[in-house]
């Protein structure tokens, strides 16, 4: 299956199961394109490489275009609603796609050893209310990346300002971007 195959396919399984679940929010499901650009937007600007992980995965925005467009990657995709957790696990099938889906909530998973070069999160509270559960499984250059109706950057202990950039959807969408503080030794 070819990437265009891939995200035809998931928009068509977004739009099917939509009908009984509700996937997404109306804002998103009138700019589904939108959203889906943006997050193809984003894959190429931050050219996922390695673990990547994407929580409250929600109906697949931003992960599913991401992980269409950043092969190499492997996501791990966590949501809690058992319906959008069945979702995700069926389209990331359909799609072949190289992720893995948890049906929980970040705060009850033990990634024990896994570290991850991304984090992702669109519309999941302040990240100053969950950093502390991701900050230890990020790899030492690891980022953060937040798709954010704002371009300043959040106080986060242990995460420091890297970059910023506009995304397509109008005058206050960005994607913002945190690096890991660097450890002493």
């Amino acid at each position: 299956m070819t990437p265009l195959e891939q995200l035809d396919r998931y928009k068509e399984l977004l739009e099917l199961w939509g009908r009984r679940v509700n996937l997404l929010g109306p804002e998103a499901r009138q700019n589904l394109d939108g959203h889906i650009g943006e997050a193809e937007l984003a894959a190429d600007i931050l050219r996922p490489q390695g673990e990547v992980l994407d929580f409250g995965s929600g109906g697949g925005l931003p992960a599913i275009p991401m992980a269409i467009r950043s092969p190499q990657a492997r996501f791990h995709l966590v949501e809690s609603d058992q319906r959008k957790w069945a979702f995700l696990k069926f389209v990331v099938r359909e799609c072949a796609l190289n992720c893995v889906v948890y049906g929980d909530r970040l705060q009850n998973l033990r990634f024990a050893e896994r570290t991850f070069d991304l984090v992702t999160s669109r519309a999941v509270g302040h990240v100053a209310q969950w950093a502390d559960l991701i900050v230890p499984n990020l790899k030492i250059f690891g980022r953060v990346a937040l798709f954010q109706s704002g371009a300043t950057f959040p106080e986060v202990a242990d995460l420091m300002p890297d970059s910023t950039y506009p995304l397509p959807r109008g005058t206050d969408h960005f994607l913002v971007v945190l690096r890991v503080v660097p450890r002493e030794t």
